[in-house]
């Protein structure tokens, strides 16, 4: 159990006065870059999938 406290008092320690927390521009702006990227990362996988879909409709219908 004293193991447990110590880790848990340690996790806390480094959480409040070792680590670094972006402030709330950075935030934003970082979110505003992923939803971005997320976009066109979707609209590249809907691009190739109605490509391929075309495709194999075009295969299908020759045989």
């Amino acid at each position: 159990m004293a193991n447990i406290k110590s880790y848990l008092r340690g996790t806390y320690e480094e959480l409040v006065h070792k680590v670094s927390w972006p402030t709330w521009s950075d935030l934003q702006s970082s979110a505003i870059v992923v939803m971005v990227a997320s976009v066109i990362i979707a609209l590249i996988v809907y691009l190739m999938d109605v490509s391929f879909r075309n495709l194999l409709e075009l295969i299908y219908s020759i045989f």
